[in-house]
């Protein structure tokens, strides 16, 4: 949890779902359990958001190269052959020099 500033707050749980939290966890672990299990949530609905939002940034007809697995692998295959620390103008031009 860190050093962070807190605030209390009032939450309320069915009967059952608090029951099974008080069977699986010891009274003084639980509000990290909690805390622990809302941030993994949170980050879980970032990334579907993330997801979302960025449907269709990716067309077949801009990279008619990477069509299929064989494609992709191919390329990977070629990237970690040929990695050397560059600029992006460099990626680019490279690119560019591709077709």
């Amino acid at each position: 949890m860190g050093a962070r500033t807190t605030k209390r707050i009032n939450v309320t749980f069915p009967v059952s779902l608090l029951e099974e939290l008080k069977s699986c966890t010891r009274p003084r672990e639980r509000n990290r359990f909690i805390i622990e299990a809302t941030e993994k949530e949170l980050r879980r609905r970032r990334l579907f958001k993330a997801l979302r939002e960025s449907a269709g940034a990716w067309s077949d007809k801009d990279h008619p190269d990477l069509r299929t697995v064989e494609d992709v692998n191919r390329y990977v295959r070629h990237l970690r052959e040929t990695w050397t620390p560059r600029s992006w103008e460099e990626i680019a031009a490279e690119d560019e020099h591709r077709g």
